[in-house]
């Protein structure tokens, strides 16, 4: 059973992909999913591939349905989806909006071909096609013996050329009749029809197991054809194509120049009828020079008539005409406009541009003759003009006459015609002159008689480096005139026009021709593909389509461009182009054709089931040679043919040859003038027989051994391709299976140059094989016997007998005469080698071999690919039951994992290099590359998904692996060491490694992938069922962002959060390796990975509780989050939590916000968790119950949290004042002193608490200067000292809290009491609460009126409209400054805003602080600003130096998160319309955050990007609060 298949097609806007290839088979699943750019729009998918039931209809299109799994937060999931069961090509756009396509493309669905009786599947890689000519197969009922030769040597396709009635040249591709089969294959008494010829093909195909394809001919039809004279409208004629007359003009001139050269009248100017030198081409340019071109006068098809003009003018300007500007186009030109019946002289020019330009001083006569003969010279520069570009015509036209003349006459390769003669003109005609011959004057008058001159028809041909997508035959192509067309003089082109409606006669009679050909055969070849107009193609292959579904395509085009290929492929869905071996030069080309045309690298990974569709090349027919092609024994060398058939055998998709190659018939078999038949099928037959052949002649018997190989290994999945170059002209090709590891190596060598008079070495390298040689599968070269040379017959297409090949098939390595000796040899303890010496490898001969494993390997192989079928079932085939399975393996990994925790997925998954260093140990580091980001499986991965979909077995990571077992150790002893559950897991690795060590070095990498993969898929499962149903039922992107909580809280080798009391029940403890003691492990979160993860900068008090919400509680890790605030809460000190918290012995109380964040967070546990407010009644053992005790051990002085709340608040409403312990350099090297003064209040008028100096930063923007030379050291550059906006926001949320919890018996205290002046006062919670709300509007917000009563310093506004960024700044300036601070209170207080102010400021910040990821910290039209972070920066640039615009600039993650949460609350107060366009841009922004998540490598977001999202080095790529936050906001969604 085999996964079902899905590919992924990513929307992106304005990705328009009519360009690219998307291949897929019936039976899998496409996806559309949507990209960054279009997430959150309201985006329809169109397409016309057929709804069920419904027909297949090019312009018929209908929208699909939108699939959302998670029908939430956002769309990084929504799909919708295309079930394939049709072939075909189809077309889908999307849009979104009012634009109806702002994307699409196409995708081309492979047919199903099915063969024999039972009508068993033939795979497109197993077709080995042979062509014939079907003119020489002689009449119908000899056919099964001529075809029969075909199934003899192994093919399993024939591709006829077309069946149809030729026209007069015998060429096979000029037809005279597209519905009639050729009276040829009639015997005389005897009248055959479609019906007889569709019955030898189902013989074919049920008796011989072979298909049936045949041209189709969409271009032209024969010059001869009866149905065209009546229906001359179905060519391009003068009549419906005017635009010829003047190459029609030109073409009658040459007809009578050769009738003249033939007739002798030139000899006395140097030209007789045979030409034979180049004077000889110089006098046919004289005669074009100084008599046609004269005599004919083309240039004047293209020019006026000046006076007819003058005076038509000069009537208009007498009758007083003025010019009408609305009828001009605004460009004062005056212009030729082409009369459209290309009539001499007929031309004329706008007479309305005229007036406008020449406009005369006044009305008198003499003012009227000045304007007209200025009209009058500006005419006649016109036609200067049109004469000069005619003469360029004829120039052209010249040079392509002498070129195709010295071609056809004088060129050694040419056809040397021999004399002109009016069977050999000149050159071949462009038109038809269906009339008796006159004089060319005569012929001219036919140019205006409609009856006569509709009969003059274009023939059709190629032209050398044209656009294959313009028809060169429409208006404005000049290819006629040029004389570039190279023609074929036996066909009309044929002039579809752009739909039915044009030609009604032609489109029927071609649809019909269609239908026939569809209905008798499986598959049709377009001939002459590229310049068949695409629309008639289309629409000619959809009824072929309808008349048969699993139409098989097949084209060889000539376009020069693949990306103008893929048009061609995706527009007709095209299944397989042909490729051709003689267009490689030597060996080592035809060997990377190989390489290209299909299958992947031997060792390839496997891939999902499920993954991203990604463009192809087009499924290749490589064929040795096309029928229409040189014959490569004249090219080459008849010793070539067999090895280069064996290495076009040897490639991973369709192969074939073309009828005569395998018989040696060494010469071109012309589809113009061949005439005698191919030879018979007798198994009797001598090798001299002209007319009969058997497995003697020439590589007949090579070619069967080789078609049969290749059909074998298609039919079995050998899809991996090895190419070896061993020298200059032995290629070596392997084919290898990656379910049995069985391989066959074919070694060829090449003889281009013909061995007898070319020198060629005995010296032949030896070849080392990996494995163990089987048989040797077939060995073959080309030998000459004695049976008398070739000799060309009169009636049968004879090849050369004097040639065959000696051949040996599945014989045993001892048995080879090519092969000397084969040594073993043991690389290592599992690498088997077999090194080949050869003996008899001369040119043009072939061996391959049959390789297997090593038995040992390959049992190996099979039981590792046993135990991963509980990861994937596609490793069922190949796999062998284990015998002694080892106790760990016996149970499933699922089960394994379950025994962890969050804590151990930590380890298992992440860890950065300093968590690991703190262990002892560190990330893997790959000698000439880099460490891995993370020591757990996630570092392996996230290299891993970059190498697998590109199939990267060359990167340092697999070569690595291949070398030695250092990083497989790695994996597995990282967490044995562990103990406990996470030893178990390591032991499951160690047992896996154990059968993965002992198999090949080149399988390792995808079977260490394939293991990888299964384990760290099975520990995400695990990991998200300990998570909240938020995450368990959330899109790919929630699952993503709660990985964050796993990466960055873990247990570190010390104790990061200090211990919490001993009366606390369900903590964690775990024995200290050197003490022996018992000692609690309590998950402590990490700031940012990688600087702030270990250590004593490992937890910080702001960081870790902005980020606790969104990566403990949203993700439902209730117990951790609980224990890590009851920790800060023990560390309280002079009422606030501390910044950075050095295990709380270490701790700095330097902060002002974080004891309000640590509320924050207390008060979301309380809402959030189930029976979430009993955690106020939890003991916190309190390590400084006085500002000044010394550190206590836990449990000395025990309190409710409750108490300690109310402390801080009662501590803040005191007032603050302080200065740090250890004050000094040695605490911060930086710090000013009087930035050690610590200092937080409340205000008693507003309520809002203040504090800081000017020498110290309290909030989150805390850089301080570190610069002596810029002089910044020691100073803030953002102390936003006073009222800082987000504090007085969390201050008023604690309040409100507060207040209700009063009210509801869960809070005792109502008021907080202070010591003033000696007496006790009482402050109410509630008045407290309200004085801020009353205030906050009045103080904070910058209002539109310039005249507002409490704005205190109207002169430092600069932007109205928005909420000031503190109140009460030492610097008042900074007050006003644009910062993202103010949305952090609307989230957590929305009700001291009013909606539209809110709602204002909220745009103004989306104008000018929104970055792609982050949020700008400071608004770009401040002087100060400065986008660009750069720490090591050192200057006199006081504002830069030492990255002192940390906070002046750089675009911070986590604010975006409360800026979108603010958006999303505001915007529902703003009615519906409002809303819908937030969660558009709220979805497009995190759109971002996905795609950014998805393609780091270390899986996180970073803590701030530099200006417009581009990367900041100085950042930590991963950053907890920046998670937390994006995190949040889908949380809200």
């Amino acid at each position: 059973m085999t996964a079902k298949q899905t590919r992924v097609m990513v929307l992106n806007d304005m990705e328009k992909l009519d360009r690219t290839l998307f291949r897929l088979d019936q039976g899998f699943e496409l996806q559309f999913r949507l990209g960054p750019t279009l997430q959150g729009k309201h985006v329809r998918v169109y397409t016309n591939y057929p709804t069920e039931g419904e027909r297949f209809d090019r312009q018929k299109f209908h929208a699909l349905d939108w699939i959302n799994p998670t029908a939430r937060e956002d769309d990084s999931d929504k799909f919708c989806t295309l079930d394939l069961k049709i072939s075909g090509s189809y077309q889908y756009y999307f849009g979104h909006g009012g634009d109806e396509k702002s994307g699409g493309g196409y995708i081309v669905v492979d047919p199903v071909l099915r063969v024999g009786a039972d009508n068993h599947v033939l795979p497109l890689d197993c077709i080995t096609i042979q062509t014939y000519l079907s003119k020489c197969l002689g009449p119908l009922d000899e056919w099964s013996d001529r075809l029969r030769v075909a199934k003899e040597a192994g093919y399993n396709m024939i591709h006829f050329t077309p069946l149809q009635t030729l026209g007069e040249s015998r060429s096979c591709y000029s037809l005279a009749d597209q519905l009639e089969l050729n009276p040829d294959f009639s015997p005389s008494g005897q009248t055959y029809t479609w019906t007889d010829a569709g019955n030898l093909v189902e013989k074919l195909k049920n008796e011989w197991n072979m298909l049936c394809i045949t041209d189709v001919v969409y271009n032209h039809t024969a010059s001869n054809s009866k149905w065209i004279k009546k229906h001359p409208e179905c060519g391009y004629n003068l009549v419906n194509s005017p635009h010829l007359k003047p190459a029609w003009v030109l073409d009658r001139a040459l007809w009578h120049v050769t009738c003249a050269i033939a007739d002798g009248k030139y000899e006395d100017r140097g030209l007789p009828a045979l030409i034979q030198d180049h004077p000889h081409l110089h006098a046919i340019r004289g005669v074009l020079w100084q008599e046609v071109f004269p005599k004919i006068k083309l240039w004047e098809f293209f020019q006026v008539k000046i006076e007819a003009l003058v005076e038509q003018f000069r009537a208009l300007l007498q009758s007083g005409a003025k010019p009408d500007s609305s009828k001009t186009d605004g460009k004062k030109q005056l212009k030729i406009i082409q009369d459209p019946q290309y009539r001499r002289f007929g031309n004329t020019v706008d007479m309305n541009t005229a007036l406008e330009l020449f406009v005369p001083n006044g009305n008198s006569p003499g003012a009227i003759e000045d304007c007209c003969n200025w009209l009058r010279r500006k005419l006649e520069e016109l036609n200067g003009e049109q004469f000069h570009e005619v003469k360029h015509h004829q120039e052209q036209a010249t040079n392509c006459i002498d070129g195709t003349v010295s071609y056809e006459r004088l060129a050694d390769h040419g056809p040397k015609l021999g004399p002109i003669t009016r069977k050999h003109p000149l050159v071949t005609r462009y038109f038809t002159f269906p009339f008796e011959e006159t004089t060319l004057e005569q012929d001219l008058e036919l140019i205006n008689q409609p009856e006569k001159s509709c009969h003059f028809l274009a023939h059709n041909g190629w032209v050398m480096g044209d656009d294959p997508l313009r028809n060169f035959a429409e208006p404005g192509s000049n290819v006629y005139i040029r004389r570039e067309l190279i023609c074929w003089g036996d066909s009309v082109k044929l002039r579809y026009g752009s739909g039915p409606e044009d030609c009604p006669y032609l489109w029927a009679h071609m649809q019909k021709y269609t239908e026939i050909t569809a209905k008798h055969f499986v598959g049709v070849r377009l001939d002459n593909c590229h310049s068949t107009p695409l629309h008639v193609a289309e629409a000619m292959l959809a009824a072929a389509r309808s008349v048969r579904p699993n139409l098989y395509v097949i084209a060889e085009l000539f376009t020069g461009s693949e990306l103008i290929d893929n048009v061609f492929v995706n527009r007709l869905g095209i299944t397989s182009l042909i490729r051709e071996a003689m267009s490689a030069g030597d060996s080592h080309e035809e060997g990377r054709l190989v390489y290209r045309y299909g299958g992947e690298p031997v060792g390839a990974f496997l891939q999902p089931s499920l993954r991203p569709l990604v463009p192809s090349i087009a499924h290749a027919m490589f064929l040795d040679v096309t029928h229409d092609n040189e014959c490569p024994i004249q090219i080459r060398s008849v010793y070539d043919s067999l090895p280069s058939s064996a290495i076009v055998s040897m490639a991973c998709c369709a192969t074939g040859s073309t009828r005569g190659y395998d018989e040696l018939v060494p010469h071109q078999i012309s589809v113009v003038s061949e005439e005698r038949f191919y030879t018979k099928w007798s198994s009797q037959a001598k090798p001299s027989s002209p007319n009969e052949v058997n497995l003697q002649t020439g590589i007949i018997a090579g070619k069967l051994a080789l078609n049969r190989l290749h059909q074998e290994l298609a039919a079995k999945g050998f899809s991996q391709v090895f190419v070896d170059q061993v020298d200059e002209d032995i290629v070596a090709v392997t084919r290898h299976c990656p379910s049995t590891h069985q391989s066959v190596v074919a070694v060829c060598r090449t003889a281009f140059k013909n061995p007898k008079h070319h020198r060629y070495t005995d010296e032949v390298p030896p070849m080392c094989i990996p494995g163990k040689i089987e048989e040797v599968v077939l060995e073959a070269r080309t030998v000459e016997r004695q049976t008398g040379t070739y000799k060309k017959d009169e009636r049968s297409i004879n090849g050369m007998p004097e040639y065959t090949v000696e051949i040996k098939e599945h014989i045993q390595l001892a048995d080879s005469k090519v092969v000397r000796q084969a040594g073993v040899t043991s690389r290592g303890r599992s690498e088997y080698v077999q090194e080949i010496v050869f003996e008899k490898l001369t040119p043009g001969s072939v061996i391959a071999f049959r390789v297997s494993l090593d038995p040992k390997s390959q049992e190996l192989v099979g039981v590792l690919r046993n135990h991963l079928i509980q990861f994937n079932p596609l490793y069922k085939a190949g796999s062998v039951p284990d015998s002694n399975t080892p106790d760990i393996l016996k149970s499933p990994l699922t089960q394994i994992m379950s025994k962890l925790t969050l804590a151990d997925m930590n380890l298992l998954l992440f860890r950065c290099d300093s968590e690991e260093k703190e262990d002892g140990g560190g990330c893997y580091n790959i000698p000439g590359w880099t460490p891995l980001k993370y020591g757990g499986l996630q570092g392996l991965l996230s290299v891993m998904a970059e190498i697998r979909p590109k199939n990267d077995l060359g990167h340092p990571f697999c070569d690595n692996l291949r070398q030695g077992d250092w990083m497989i150790d790695y994996v597995s002893n990282r967490l044995v060491s562990r103990g406990g559950p996470l030893a178990e897991v390591g032991q499951w690795f160690q047992a896996m490694f154990a059968y993965l060590k002992h198999i090949p070095r080149y399988l390792i990498p995808c079977y260490f992938d394939a293991i990888l993969v299964g384990a760290f898929t099975t520990a995400l499962d695990a990991t998200f069922r300990q998570m909240s149903s938020f995450v368990q039922d959330g899109s790919s992107f929630v699952k993503l962002l709660a990985l964050g909580s796993v990466q960055m809280c873990g247990v570190g080798r010390f104790p990061a959060l200090p211990p919490l009391s001993p009366a606390l029940s369900d903590v964690p403890y775990r024995v200290n390796e050197i003490t022996k003691e018992k000692e609690q492990c309590c998950v402590s979160m990490a700031a940012g990975l990688p600087h702030f993860s270990a250590g004593i900068f490992r937890c910080w008090g702001r960081d870790t509780f902005i980020a606790l919400r969104g990566l403990l509680l949203v993700t439902g890790r209730h117990l951790e989050a609980r224990n890590i605030i009851l920790a800060f809460a023990g560390t309280l000190r002079h009422g606030l939590i501390p910044n950075l918290l050095g295990e709380g012995v270490g701790a700095r109380f330097n902060c002002r916000d974080a004891v309000w964040w640590w509320l924050q967070c207390i008060q979301d546990y309380c809402t959030m968790v189930p029976n979430g407010t009993d955690i106020l009644q939890c003991p916190v053992s309190r390590m400084y119950p006085t500002d000044d005790s010394k550190p206590l051990t836990a449990g000395t002085v025990d309190q409710l949290l409750y108490e300690v709340i109310h402390e801080a608040m009662e501590r803040h409403i005191q007032g603050i004042e302080f200065r740090e312990s250890n004050a000094g350099p040695q605490i911060d090297r930086n710090m000013r002193d009087e930035g050690f003064n610590i200092e937080a209040k409340v205000n008693p008028d507003t309520g809002f608490v203040y504090g800081g100096n000017r020498f110290n930063c309290g909030t989150w923007m805390d850089k301080m200067g570190e610069s002596e030379r810029a002089r910044n050291k020691g100073i803030p550059a953002t102390p936003r000292d006073g009222s800082a906006v987000e504090i007085v926001g969390l201050c008023k949320s604690t309040l409100r809290w507060l207040v209700e919890l009063h009210k509801k018996g869960l809070f005792p205290y109502n008021t907080v009491k202070i010591q003033r002046d000696g007496k006790q006062l009482s402050v109410a919670y509630d008045e407290w609460e309200m004085k801020i709300q009353k205030n906050f509007e009045k103080m904070f917000y910058v209002s539109h009126d310039p005249n507002d009563p409490n704005e205190k310093h109207p002169e430092l506004v600069h932007k109205r409209g928005i909420y000031k960024d503190s109140y009460g700044a030492s610097s008042p300036w900074c007050d006003y400054q644009l910062r993202p601070n103010f949305t952090i209170a609307m989230v957590v207080a929305p009700e001291l805003f009013t909606v539209e102010h809110a709602w204002k400021a909220l745009n103004m910040a989306e104008e000018k602080l929104l970055g792609p990821l982050g949020m700008k910290t400071l608004d770009p039209d401040d002087m100060v600003y400065c986008g660009v972070y750069d720490n090591s920066l050192d200057n006199d640039n006081y504002n830069l130096a030492k990255g002192f615009n940390y906070h002046q600039g750089p675009e911070w993650l986590w604010p975006i998160g409360y800026f979108l949460r603010a958006k999303i609350f505001f915007a529902k107060k703003m009615g519906k319309d409002t809303y819908d366009k937030t969660v558009y841009l709220v979805k497009n922004v995190l759109s971002r955050h996905n795609v950014h998540m998805e393609r780091s490598s270390w899986k996180g977001l970073p803590e701030l990007t530099n200006e417009n999202g581009q990367y900041c080095s100085f950042s930590c790529e991963t950053q907890a609060w920046s998670l937390a936050a994006v995190l949040e906001v889908l949380h809200d969604l």
